[in-house]
């Protein structure tokens, strides 16, 4: 299995929170948000083929403006550490006829990006947060605002 995060290594860091993004298609979004996983080392490149291998299976949308590519079982081997990346595109995509704002990439070889995901859904049930996260300027808000509760089991 390959390696992944400690426990106190978090899963989303400032280098992989971009903002103010444009993008063309879906497809394009999903080859951003997979180099984004590229560049910070938490995957081999071809791991990107595999998002867009499971883009094609599935829909990664999730609701209130948010997607969550990521890649097909297989893939998994393909991942060098657990890690998210966090891309909002203002000006939004269409993304299989719905809108996304913010796509969420995740490397993940088990589970430990469930804690993030846990935070993910919380955050989509409370509109305001959710609509912060579609428009801030500010990194250090993504992070804080995605942040796992520690009291959560899934952390």
């Amino acid at each position: 299995m390959p390696d992944t995060t400690s426990d106190t290594t978090p899963l989303l860091l400032r280098e992989g929170v971009l903002l103010g993004l444009a993008t063309t298609d879906r497809t394009d979004a999903v080859r951003q948000a997979g180099q984004v996983l590229v560049d910070i080392d938490a995957v081999e490149p071809a791991y990107v083929d595999s998002m867009h291998e499971r883009e094609a299976m599935v829909s990664s949308f999730v609701g209130e403006g948010f997607a969550i590519p990521h890649g097909t079982d297989e893939g998994r081997a393909l991942v060098r550490r657990a890690s998210l990346a966090f891309l909002q595109f203002p000006e939004g995509v269409d993304w299989a006829g719905q809108t996304a704002y913010v796509a969420i990439a995740i490397a993940a070889a088990e589970d430990e990006h469930m804690g993030v995901m846990s935070r993910l859904a919380q955050v989509l049930l409370e509109p305001d947060t959710a609509e912060r996260l579609r428009t801030t300027d500010d990194p250090e808000e993504v992070l804080a605002l995605l942040a796992p509760d520690p009291t959560d089991p899934t952390h």
